[in-house]
């Protein structure tokens, strides 16, 4: 298997792996330079490689990077990695890996300190997980919401159904979060259900007081009786009237459960 992505100074999550049989897992930049990152994987060199790249103005259509923009990328085997680093990415954990460079050939790959500076012959990515909404459910607060999460800089996705719901939250972490919404019973309840297996941070559940006692008896039908976990009605009392209001006093809870605060 081998690993690419970005070589910025930005931090971010996105990453591509090459499995030795053609897959690819993970996405970077939109897709734009698959091909270009699949060719260099499937030349299986033994150290990994940094390379540059001049973004053509179909890649700039995709990627958002400029037409005519330089961009460098590492391509690293996974055997490359420290052991301890796949553990820590898939808990979503931020990392830095520093990079020991001869020339454009990646000598070696470790994890370091924040607080480490590189050198004329290392180069440093940042690995900082950008967090996750999962919006489960139909209408104009869910469309509100989808909004607001990516105006927060937020990765957001959305589904109706609970095995579309559970797709989505199997990888969610603490850092995460799943809003659900919906009239209808036994597709909410299977949407909470769903968020109640995941490890997010935050499961609010949008609705009167009726429908939070309507889901909660579905679920305690399903010997699913400990919603501790749930904020519902979600969202922070500021008197919220429409479905951007409403999406507000939401993500505003979302951020005060996420950085402890009461």
């Amino acid at each position: 298997m081998d690993v690419a992505w970005l070589l910025t100074d930005q931090p971010g999550d996105e990453a591509l792996a090459f499995t030795p049989g053609g897959g690819r897992v993970g996405e970077l930049a939109g897709g734009a330079f698959d091909g270009l990152l699949a060719d260099v994987a499937a030349r299986h060199l033994s150290t990994g490689r940094r390379f540059s790249h001049t973004v053509t103005a179909l890649e700039a259509a995709v990627s958002g990077f400029p037409t005519g923009s330089a961009v460098q990328f590492a391509v690293v085997p996974g055997t490359a990695f420290p052991a301890e680093l796949w553990p820590q990415l898939m808990d979503r954990e931020s990392v830095i890996l520093e990079l020991e460079l001869s020339g454009d050939e990646i000598v070696s790959v470790r994890i370091v300190d924040p607080g480490g500076g590189p050198s004329a012959e290392q180069a440093v990515s940042r690995f900082t997980p950008v967090p996750r909404l999962v919006v489960a459910g139909p209408g104009p607060i869910a469309e509100a919401l989808c909004a607001q999460g990516a105006l927060l800089g937020w990765k957001v996705t959305s589904a109706i159904r609970p095995d579309q719901v559970a797709g989505l939250t199997a990888t969610l972490a603490q850092t995460d979060a799943v809003v659900v919404l919906g009239h209808d019973v036994e597709t909410s309840g299977g949407c909470l259900m769903a968020a109640l297996q995941s490890h997010a941070g935050y499961i609010g559940a949008v609705g009167s007081q009726a429908m939070q006692r309507a889901r909660a008896d579905w679920l305690a039908y399903r010997d699913v009786t400990d919603l501790g976990r749930v904020h519902g009605p979600a969202g922070l009392d500021i008197g919220a009237a429409n479905p951007g209001e409403v999406a507000l006093a939401v993500a505003a809870q979302i951020v005060a459960v996420r950085t402890d605060r009461p």
